[in-house]
C-alpha cells in the first residue's frame, strides 16, 4: 500500500491562516478519497510560511470494483420504456434479469464498475481541493483562472512504496505535479527531489526549513528562555505570539535586544502591547522589579554578523513605536494631575453609547447610582463605591487606550494611582470589566464587586428596556457575557442579592421577568458545565427566591446530591405517584385537597406509620428551610422513603369509603407540601 506525499508551494501565507488552511487540506482530501472509494491508515498535516503538506500512510492501491443493482420497467411495459433503461445501463437486453414482483415481473440491471487506480483519483481529488480551496480571503494573477491565498508557485505530488516514487500526472491552472521542491528562500533556494515523506522532512531541514509548526515554537521558546535565563531575566509567556511568530518564519533564529532606557519607565503592559502587536516581540522581565528591561525577535535566517545588523534595525523601529507610547503616556498623566480622571472622563459626554441609551457620560452617571445601591449589600462603602464608578470608564478618554484599547481599566488604575485615589477605588477602576469571560478571574474586593456587578447590570436592564436582546446565536452587545459575568460574581463572592430589585434599580423599563429567565437560561448552562442536571435546576428555578441565585444553586447542588442516593431517587418517585393520584382525583372531583388529614381516620398500620413519620418530619424540614439548610432538609425528607412506600404497597387510596378516600387523599396532599417545600420534584425527569 503506497505512502501520498502532497505539498502547495507558494509565496509567503498569512501566519493566521496556516493551521486552519492545512487542516482544511487535510480533510478535503481524505474525505474525497474516502468518497472516491480508497481507504488509509493514517494522515498528517503540515504547515510554514510558503507551504501546505500533507502526508497520507497505507493508501490503497484502487478503489475496489462495485456492483450497482437499477430496477428497470416492467416486463409489459412499452418498448420505448425498456429501450431507455437499456441506454442508461449501457447493457443488452439478454444481460438484464426477470425477476418476480408484487405486481408482476420487471427488469433488473446488475451494471459492475471497474474500480480505479489511486493515481487517478489522487489527481482528481488534489485538482478539486486546490480549485475549492476555503481561502478566507484568495486572489488571481497572471492569466491563468486558478485563486489561491498567495501565487502558487509549485505542487509535489507522490506515491511512494517498496518499488520507489512515482508523481501523480495532475495539473492545476497551468501548474504541473512533481517530486520537487525548494527550501528556505535564501539559505535553501535550490530545488530537491523528494522520494517520501521521511526523504522530504529531513531534506527540508538541510535546506533550512522546520516543517512541523510546534517544533519552530518549541525551539523560538527554548532558546528565549534560555537567552532570558542568561542574563538574569524571564520571558513573558504569550501563547498567542508564540503561535503567531512560528508561523512567520520557516527557520527560527532568536536574537535578544535592549529596550531604550528612556523607555523603561513606562508600565511594563505598554510596552508589552506596543512590542506584541507592533512588532511581534516576545517581552523580557526583569524578575526583581517586574520591569519589561528586554526584547526578542525571531529572524528567519542567519546572518554572518550573528543577527547585529537584524537587532539594530529592529531597535530603531521600536524606538519609534515607544517614543509614541511614551508621548501618550506623559500627556495623559499631564491630564490627570490638572483635571483628575473626572476631567478626563468629561469628554464621555460626546461618546455615544448608544442612540436609545444616550451617552457613556449618561451610562456613568447610571452605574454610579447603581453601584451605590449595591455597595451596602456586598459591604462596600457606599460613597467609595460611587467615586469609583464615577473614574471607571475615564480612561476610554486617554490617548493611550485610544491606541491601545485592550489596555483599557489597566490604564485608568495607573491614572488612578498617579491621582492619589485609594488602592480600592483604583483597583475598581481595572477590574469592574471582570470576568470577560469563563476563564477570566473573578473580583473578590467589595468595591470592585460592587462596581462590577452595576456595569454589567445596567448594560443588561438597559439593553432590555430598548428591546435588543440576544437572538439565536447573535449577541451583538456581549450580553450572554454580561449575565454570565453578574452569575460568577454572585456565586464566587457568595452574594445574597436579589436580582428583580436590581433590575428595577437600573432600569424601570426593563421587563424583570423576562431578564430574569435570561439569567436562568445561562445559569443553567454554567451549573450543567459543573455535573447539575438542568431537571434539577428547572425543579429549583420553580420556587420562590429564585432571584437570589445564591440560594438557587445552593438548593440545587443539595437537590443533585440528594437525588443521587437510593432514598432520593425512591422518594421522588413516591412523590410523583403521591402527586399523579392526587390531581387525577383533585381533577375528577373539581375540589382542593389540601387540608384536614387526620389520623384518628387511619386505619391500617402504614397509613399509621405515615401519619406519625411526616408528624415527626415537618419541623425539621421547616427548621431547615428556615434556616437554609437544604441538605438537612433532604436528610429528613428521606426518612420518608420507607413510610411511603410501605403506605402504597398497603393502603388503597380511593376507598369506597368516602371518608376514608377524603382522608387519604388530604394525606397525600400533606406528602406533596412537605417535599414541594424543598423543591418542585414534580420537575424531575425519570
Amino acid at each position: 500500500m503506497p505512502d501520498l506525499l502532497i505539498e502547495l508551494f507558494s509565496e509567503e501565507i498569512p501566519a493566521r491562516m496556516q493551521a486552519r488552511a492545512a487542516e482544511d487540506l487535510k480533510r478535503m482530501v481524505t474525505d474525497g478519497l474516502v468518497e472516491a472509494g480508497l481507504t488509509y491508515a493514517s494522515a498528517g498535516a503540515f504547515h510554514t510560511p510558503r507551504r501546505l503538506a500533507l502526508s497520507v500512510e497505507g493508501l490503497s492501491e484502487a478503489s475496489r470494483d462495485t456492483v450497482e443493482e437499477r430496477k428497470g420497467p416492467r416486463t409489459d411495459a412499452p418498448e420505448k420504456a425498456l429501450e431507455g433503461f437499456l441506454r442508461s445501463t449501457g447493457l443488452t437486453r439478454e444481460q438484464l434479469e426477470i425477476r418476480d414482483e408484487k405486481k408482476g415481473q420487471a427488469y433488473f440491471a446488475r451494471i459492475t464498475h471497474k474500480g480505479r487506480p489511486a493515481e487517478a483519483i489522487v489527481a482528481e481529488v488534489l485538482e478539486g481541493a486546490i480549485r475549492d480551496f476555503p481561502w478566507p480571503k484568495s486572489m488571481r494573477w497572471g492569466a491563468g483562472d486558478l485563486r489561491w491565498v498567495r501565487p502558487l508557485h509549485s505542487i509535489l505530488c507522490i506515491l511512494s512504496d517498496e518499488q520507489g516514487a512515482r508523481v501523480v500526472p495532475m495539473g492545476v491552472g497551468g501548474i504541473e505535479a512533481g517530486a520537487q521542491t525548494r527550501g528556505h528562500r535564501f539559505m535553501g533556494p535550490d530545488a530537491f527531489t523528494v522520494t517520501d515523506f521521511e526523504d522530504y522532512e529531513a531534506k527540508l531541514k538541510r535546506a533550512n526549513v522546520v516543517l512541523r509548526a510546534e517544533e519552530r515554537a518549541e525551539t523560538i521558546w527554548s532558546e528565549a528562555s534560555s537567552q532570558a535565563f542568561a542574563q538574569g531575566l524571564e520571558l513573558v509567556e504569550d501563547r498567542g505570539l508564540l503561535d503567531e511568530v512560528a508561523g512567520l518564519v520557516e527557520w527560527p533564529v532568536v536574537l535578544m535586544g535592549e529596550i531604550g532606557e528612556d523607555f523603561l519607565d513606562l508600565p511594563p503592559e505598554v510596552l508589552q502591547t506596543s512590542m506584541k502587536e507592533h512588532q511581534k516581540f516576545f517581552s523580557v522581565r526583569d524578575p526583581k522589579s517586574g520591569k519589561i528591561t528586554r526584547f526578542v525577535t525571531v529572524a528567519n535566517i542567519e546572518t554572518r554578523d550573528h543577527g547585529a545588523t537584524i537587532l539594530a534595525g529592529n531597535g530603531k523601529v521600536l524606538a519609534a513605536r515607544l517614543s509614541d507610547a511614551k508621548f501618550f503616556w506623559e500627556n495623559d498623566l499631564r491630564v490627570v494631575r490638572e483635571q483628575g480622571l473626572e476631567g478626563m472622563a468629561a469628554g464621555l459626554s460626546n461618546v455615544t453609547f448608544h442612540n436609545k441609551l444616550g451617552s457613556q457620560s449618561d451610562r456613568i452617571a447610571r452605574i454610579a447610582a447603581l453601584a451605590r445601591a449595591i455597595a451596602p449589600q456586598v459591604s462596600a462603602d457606599a460613597d467609595d463605591a460611587e467615586r469609583a464608578a464615577k473614574v471607571a470608564k475615564a480612561d476610554l478618554r486617554s490617548e493611550m487606550v485610544g491606541e491601545f484599547p485592550e489596555l483599557q481599566g489597566l490604564m485608568g488604575r495607573y491614572y488612578a494611582d498617579a491621582q492619589g485615589l485609594s488602592p480600592e477605588i483604583a483597583a475598581a477602576v481595572q477590574e469592574h470589566y471582570q470576568p470577560l469571560g469563563p476563564s477570566d478571574a473573578v473580583p473578590s474586593a467589595p468595591i470592585s464587586v460592587a462596581v462590577a456587578l452595576a456595569d454589567k447590570l445596567d448594560t443588561l436592564a438597559g439593553f432590555w428596556a430598548i428591546d435588543e436582546k440576544p437572538t439565536g446565536s447573535k449577541d451583538p452587545f456581549a450580553l450572554r457575557r454580561a449575565a454570565l459575568g453578574v452569575i460568577r460574581l454572585i456565586l464566587s463572592n457568595g452574594l445574597r442579592l436579589r436580582l428583580r430589585e436590581l433590575i428595577g434599580k437600573a432600569d424601570t423599563r426593563a421587563d424583570a421577568d423576562d431578564l430574569l429567565s435570561f439569567f436562568h437560561d445561562r445559569l443553567k448552562v454554567h451549573l450543567r458545565a459543573e455535573g447539575i442536571p438542568h431537571d434539577v435546576i428547572d425543579a429549583c428555578i420553580a420556587m420562590p427566591g429564585n432571584d437570589d441565585l445564591a440560594l438557587l444553586v445552593a438548593r440545587a447542588e443539595a437537590l443533585a446530591a440528594f437525588l443521587k442516593t437510593e432514598d432520593g431517587e425512591n422518594l421522588v418517585q413516591g412523590f410523583k405517584r403521591a402527586n399523579n393520584i392526587l390531581t387525577q382525583a383533585e381533577a375528577r372531583d373539581g375540589v382542593e385537597y389540601s387540608y384536614g388529614a387526620d389520623a384518628k381516620f387511619a386505619e391500617d398500620p402504614e397509613e399509621k406509620a405515615l401519619f406519625a413519620a411526616l408528624d415527626a418530619a415537618q419541623p425539621k424540614i421547616d427548621g431547615a428551610m428556615a434556616a437554609e439548610d437544604f441538605g438537612a432538609a433532604m436528610a429528613a425528607m428521606a426518612g420518608l422513603r420507607a413510610p411511603i412506600d410501605a403506605f402504597f404497597e398497603a393502603v388503597q387510596v380511593n376507598s369506597e369509603n368516602q371518608v376514608l378516600r377524603r382522608n387519604r387523599l388530604n394525606l397525600l396532599s400533606r406528602i406533596r407540601g412537605i417535599c414541594g417545600a424543598v423543591a418542585d420534584l414534580s420537575k424531575i425527569e425519570g
